[in-house]
């Protein structure tokens, strides 16, 4: 039985023990030629990916990675926008339905865990698919602080203190692990203003790009007193002056 007879159905293993499907799921995320990045600091977590505009005729503030899922957790997702539009629907879903059952918002541990089993359930019928994106939740929980949750097509999830996906994955990945050994040994501080630098350098050094303000988004949720949004604590995104500002930090500092 040749691969072609094993990856028409999703259910069927291959000798090797692979499933072809969910293997070609992951393979959109790197295949839609953008890079996220999601850090986690003392107070705050943030979020960067890039922003490219494929036509002039497009509205760029249309075209959009990062979303908020509730008052205090968003989301920056890589891979198929379509299936990100559908998993971000549900995500929302899910979170309400938290918050209406409980009483309370969830945290993002839980919403993470209740996604991941979701799409392990897409790689378990032969009537779905697996969604070809990897999901980067970001958020604040009351007890434990800034959370970071990465989810990916085959229903895994786990936290991170910094974590990357998309094209440019490996290279941040390594990019995130060496410089990590500054702040274990104390030379870098994770404030909210060390955060945003250090996921600006991150991706601006993995792409060899000196990005614009208008060629990424930012998202943040911090309760550091810094935070100049009406309520701390919650997720926003940065408009362009903003991220403009902190490119321009970024720049001078180097």
């Amino acid at each position: 039985m040749s691969r072609s007879s094993y990856d028409r159905y999703l259910t069927v293993f291959s000798p090797e023990g692979r499933l072809y499907q969910v293997e070609y799921a992951f393979k959109a995320i790197s295949s839609a030629g953008i890079t996220a990045v999601a850090i986690r600091g003392k107070d705050t977590a943030v979020l960067i990916t890039q922003r490219k505009v494929e036509d002039k005729l497009l509205d760029p503030e249309t075209i959009t990675h990062i979303f908020q899922i509730t008052p205090t957790i968003g989301a920056v997702v890589t891979g198929r926008i379509a299936d990100a539009r559908a998993q971000v629907q549900r995500t929302r879903s899910e979170a309400a339905e938290f918050r209406y059952k409980f009483g309370y918002e969830i945290t993002p541990d839980a919403l993470a865990k209740r996604m991941a089993n979701i799409n392990q359930v897409y790689t378990q019928r032969a009537g779905m698919r697996p969604l070809g994106i990897a999901m980067i939740l970001v958020g604040i929980d009351e007890e434990r602080g800034p959370q970071t949750f990465m989810v990916d097509p085959a229903g895994y999830f786990v936290g991170y203190k910094a974590v990357a996906s998309g094209q440019k994955q490996t290279e941040a990945t390594n990019f995130l692990e060496k410089k990590w050994k500054s702040v274990e040994n104390g030379s870098l501080n994770l404030d909210r203003a060390g955060v945003i630098e250090l996921a600006i350098e991150c991706l601006s050094n993995v792409c060899a790009t000196d990005f614009k303000a208008g060629e990424i988004e930012i998202g943040i949720a911090s309760t550091s007193p810094e935070e100049t949004g009406p309520n701390p604590g919650r997720f926003r995104q940065m408009n362009e002056a903003e991220r403009d500002e902190w490119l321009t930090r970024v720049g001078e500092k180097d």
